[in-house]
């Protein structure tokens, strides 16, 4: 049975190429979607922004999920294991006293 290939003619503005800086990830769902909002944590700065809310059904979730696996794979062959925080739930949210102190 031959693969049908689907091709896609996909677009990237320059803004959205430059892509958004997010430190943090928080996933939350339904019976019927994901929701996945991207978050900037700075030092010193008592509250996070949500910087961008992507949305997904299962399926498509399912598929990220294994791209995502995928990637981390072939990353950690070529450059090493990827050193993680532990497990438990108070480390992963990043401390907000990391990085430098600024002076203004």
């Amino acid at each position: 049975m031959a693969e049908e290939q689907n091709n896609f003619n996909i677009e990237l503005d320059e803004v959205t190429a430059e892509g958004t800086y997010c430190n943090l990830a928080i996933v939350n769902h339904s019976n019927t979607e994901f929701v996945v909002d991207f978050v900037n944590i700075m030092p010193g700065v008592p509250k996070g922004k949500v910087k961008s809310r992507i949305i997904l059904t299962p399926i498509h979730a399912k598929r990220l999920l294994k791209a995502l696996n995928d990637n981390v794979v072939r990353f950690e062959k070529a450059n090493g294991e990827i050193k993680d925080f532990d497990t438990n739930q108070s480390s992963i949210i990043p401390p907000l006293n990391f990085g430098p102190k600024g002076d203004a």
